[in-house]
């Protein structure tokens, strides 16, 4: 533990300035983003067309997607939207790094030891989970529901909220499914998981994997449903590995 004691009010000031100074990395960091408008949509928008370089390695056929915008305020909000999730995603070494200096104080040695590994460990997944969604998982989403059509009577028309509203949300989803074996390591820890158990029920993951590919994409590509689903498979079996006891 921490040798010196604070009281509740000295606690809540250490809280406030900590909430305080987060605030203030991240809306610098939003107005830096918000400022380097043309490289930060240069990223977010590279999926749209098929110069994009997942597109030219798999040998994807020419095809550009074009957006329009239907609300007269909807451009600018979608502009301060993206800053502010990119400054979020920026940011979040800071975040965490003040978060844990709050929390490390009330931590014995061998809680601070695993502290480190857990926060250090989940942030890394999570940055490969939006890694994967933003080169794989959303670029075979968006080139399957994008291109396909009906009847060639019908031209598709995406509005950049429904494409900006799909990419965030998407990388989150991606981005929390990559904390799995990080809850089952924790769970093996605590005893409550097994890895008998997680071999026992290998057949009834696969197909709750699946399952929660097919919510994550939903589309009826079997293409895009592999992509997404053999990640999630191999973070089981890793899970599998790391889980403490038989």
């Amino acid at each position: 533990m921490g040798d010196t004691e604070l009281s509740f009010w000295e606690h809540l000031d250490v809280l406030r300035g900590a909430i305080l100074r987060i605030a203030v990395v991240v809306v610098v960091m939003a107005i830096i983003m918000f400022c380097l408008r043309d490289a930060l949509f240069a990223i977010v928008l590279a999926p749209c067309s098929s110069d994009f370089v997942t597109f030219r390695l798999m040998g994807t056929e020419a095809f550009r997607l074009h957006l329009i915008n239907t609300l007269l305020t909807e451009q600018f909000y979608v502009h301060i939207k993206v800053s502010l999730y990119a400054a979020l995603l920026l940011s979040s070494p800071y975040i965490l790094f003040e978060i844990f200096r709050f929390v490390v104080p009330a931590l014995y040695e061998r809680e601070r030891h695993y502290a480190t590994r857990i926060v250090g460990a989940a942030y890394v997944m999570f940055c490969l989970g939006t890694l994967l969604n933003y080169f794989l998982v959303f670029p075979f989403t968006l080139h399957f529901l994008g291109t396909y059509q009906v009847s060639d009577d019908i031209s598709n028309l995406l509005t950049l909220q429904s494409y900006i509203d799909t990419f965030i949300c998407m990388s989150l989803m991606i981005g929390t499914v990559f904390e799995l074996p990080i809850v089952c390591w924790l769970l093996g820890v605590m005893g409550v998981l097994r890895r008998s158990t997680m071999r026992q029920y290998r057949r009834h993951a696969i197909v709750a994997i699946l399952i929660v590919a097919a919510i994550i994409t939903p589309t009826t590509d079997v293409m895009t449903l592999f992509v997404v689903s053999l990640p999630i498979w191999l973070l089981y079996e890793i899970s599998i590995l790391i889980v403490k006891g038989k």
